[in-house]
């Protein structure tokens, strides 16, 4: 087989940046080692910047996000007892965000490559990458007990974080940056009406929770417990009174319960690898980064990845512009890193910490006064949420 480009990995990263090239008239084969209701099945994040919100719209893939997901204008924050509305519209000048959840994208986009005769090849094994220094890369792979190989003229990587693609890399020309959170979130989903109209970010002395959404009928919850906890140690009504205990009382008094759909715990870490290219090998997404949670990036970033890559290979193809490709990583961990540090500081600013002294606490609380109390803190706050603008590819 022989196509332009190889994407290694079915999840959202890889069906975007599939779609928007075949869009553009370059040919593509999507390799993926699950099968796709494997991939369905996987429970993410919902939160859609304005910017990758524009990106499905390229992509051609939106209109059941515009039928059927929730456009939010703002968010809600609770600390030392007092609820503090976030208006994301009025502080960056009417950007908002989407609650449309990662398995209806990547539902979307898996529709929409069949419609279009897309080749992808699932249950896929013993993945390795070739010749990537060179001109003629290639992949090799098992599928039916037989090796396959494409021929290709570059490979993205969109695997995620266990992924091969990372890996193909020598380790002595990267560099991995990391850490990993003493606690992680225990969520459920349930097929109940969200407690508050707008997501809402809890910071209190038992621990962080969010109240988060999937539509209006179905709402995802978290609990900030240490890493030592299991979900099959936490009953439905264990969990529904803990929440309970961390919302304010009006929240609370609200609050609909119902059995839960799934229960997970998510351990929280903060990774980068640089750099996110080598040769003609370009990572996407959590196969060159993680972000913990709080800031709703994951998926966004991964569509930042996807953005710079997509148009620096249409300018290759369509103009010849083969100078832009070492211009990739540097351009993605620009955004990733700021993406990076609005998740760490998030995180940092609504958990609790056992490890903080006295004055670690005192300072998180100082800072929760300044952003919260300050109309260029929740600017600050606001602009990062919805998401900082793309820069150009030229």
């Amino acid at each position: 087989m022989k196509t332009q480009v190889v994407i290694i990995g079915a999840g959202p990263s890889g069906l975007l940046l599939g779609q928007l090239l075949q869009r553009a008239g370059i040919s593509n084969i999507i390799i993926e080692r699950q099968m796709p209701e494997y991939v369905l099945g996987r429970i993410r994040a919902g939160i859609l910047e304005s910017g990758t919100v524009q990106l499905l719209r390229e992509a051609g893939v939106s209109a059941r996000m515009e039928a059927e997901g929730h456009v939010h204008e703002g968010v809600e924050f609770v600390f030392d007892g007092r609820r503090v509305p976030l208006s994301l519209s009025n502080l960056t000048a009417g950007k908002t965000v989407m609650v449309y959840g990662q398995t209806e994208v990547t539902r979307d986009l898996m529709e929409a490559r069949h419609r279009e005769g897309a080749y992808s090849i699932y249950g896929v094994g013993n993945v390795q990458l070739h010749e990537l220094k060179s001109a003629t890369p290639f992949v090799t792979f098992e599928v039916s007990g037989e090796i396959q190989r494409i021929d290709c003229d570059y490979v993205a990587g969109c695997d995620g974080f266990h992924g091969v693609s990372r890996q193909a890399i020598p380790q002595d020309i990267t560099r991995e940056y990391e850490r990993v959170y003493p606690f992680g979130w225990l969520g459920l989903l349930a097929d109940t009406p969200p407690v508050n109209p707008e997501l809402v970010y809890v910071h209190h002395a038992r621990g962080f929770a969010l109240c988060s959404q999937r539509s209006l009928t179905r709402s995802r919850y978290y609990l900030q417990v240490p890493l030592s906890e299991r979900a099959q140690d936490w009953s439905d009504e264990r969990f529904w009174g803990e929440l309970k205990n961390r919302l304010p009382q009006e929240l609370a008094g609200r609050l609909m319960t119902g059995p839960s759909l799934e229960k997970s715990i998510a351990p929280l870490r903060s990774f980068v690898v640089e750099p996110m290219q080598y040769g003609r090998l370009f990572l996407v997404g959590d196969a060159a980064h993680i972000v913990p949670p709080t800031g709703a990036k994951g998926l966004n970033l991964a569509a930042s990845d996807v953005n710079y890559l997509w148009r620096i290979l249409c300018k290759v193809y369509h103009e010849n512009r083969t100078d832009l490709l070492a211009t990739y990583s540097q351009m993605a961990l620009r955004r990733v890193w700021k993406g990076e540090r609005f998740s760490w500081f998030m995180t940092s600013l609504l958990h609790e910490f056992s490890d903080h002294s006295r004055f670690d606490a005192r300072i998180q609380q100082a800072e929760r006064d300044y952003y919260f109390g300050s109309h260029a803190g929740l600017t600050t706050i606001a602009e990062n949420y919805v998401g900082l603008p793309f820069d150009e590819v030229r």
